[in-house]
């Protein structure tokens, strides 16, 4: 039973990651930058669920004000700080983009200070079920089934609705798209909108489950994401998911193996190079000669 809490572990801590890294694919795909500030985006949507949730005491209250509020966020972003920049190297607006990132992260420790905050209630974090042996605890529950929730309704708008049709269309053959009318700022903006609200949802779970927001607390999970998107092959959604999983079971099985020497982190990043190693393409990338 032992493996089998791992491996539910593995799969909540994947379904974060993915939350976190599509945003980062979605923007890729589109304007082939990368978002590094998107991981303000997602302390940003940990600290409006915190805040909220305590000024309310509804924790599905504290959630819906962070996918309102971190869109909005998300598209100033594009607006203010990428678009400007779009007819420089590519380069140019990913510097401008770790500039925000540590000018978000400076200014979240001096508002809410060094050490952070907490929930004033929060019981999801301590309440635990067991199925058949298997102990899962309910942020896991709510983890995978954000995940699945999110992904699914994300797949039908993309494959069943005008808008999102249009939008894949945009990423994939931009020209092509732009020819039958579709506006390529509207998806961009479209594209900062769902990718931001992805990251506040995983940054809300994220406190949820260690009942702390701190300003680092996008630190670590940006540079897992943005490995993650390399590995599952760069603007790839599918290979996204891929990796995110790939990885959340590779570092909760790798504490069995080498947790003395190396902690989850250490590991999940030891993780990645040696994949990157062995398939510098990505899962879903071409071998090239």
């Amino acid at each position: 039973m032992y493996y089998i809490d791992l491996a539910v572990t593995g799969i909540s801590f994947g379904c974060m990651y993915a939350m976190m890294s599509v945003g980062l694919t979605l923007v890729y795909g589109l304007l082939r930058i990368l978002h590094v500030a998107h991981a303000a985006v997602f302390a940003l949507g940990a600290y409006v669920t915190v805040l909220v949730a305590n000024a309310t005491g509804s924790i599905g209250l504290g959630f819906l004000a962070a996918i309102i509020v971190t869109p909005l966020f998300g598209m100033a972003i594009y607006r203010l700080l990428y678009e400007p920049l779009l007819k420089y190297r590519p380069d140019v607006p990913m510097i401008a983009s770790v500039g925000l990132l540590v000018l978000m992260q400076d200014a979240f420790r001096i508002v809410f200070g060094e050490q952070g905050i907490t929930f004033h209630s929060n019981n999801l974090a301590f309440a635990t079920y067991n199925f058949s042996g298997v102990t899962v605890s309910a942020v896991q529950i709510a983890i995978v089934v954000a995940a699945a929730v999110v992904f699914t309704g994300l797949h039908l708008f993309t494959t069943r609705t005008r808008i999102g049709i249009g939008w894949r269309a945009t990423v994939s053959k931009p020209q092509i798209a732009a020819s039958f009318g579709i506006d390529p700022i509207k998806v961009r903006y479209l594209n900062f909108a769902v990718g931001s609200a992805l990251a506040a949802i995983a940054g809300g779970l994220v406190a949820l489950m260690n009942n702390l927001v701190d300003p680092g607390i996008g630190f670590v999970v940006s540079y897992k994401a943005l490995a993650i998107i390399v590995l599952g092959g760069l603007g790839s959604v599918r290979g996204t998911l891929i990796a995110s999983l790939v990885l959340g079971l590779v570092e909760s099985y790798g504490t069995i193996f080498i947790g003395a020497w190396l902690d989850r982190d250490a590991i999940a990043f030891l993780a990645l190079i040696v994949l990157l190693m062995i398939r510098p393409q990505g899962f879903t990338g071409a071998r090239t000669a």
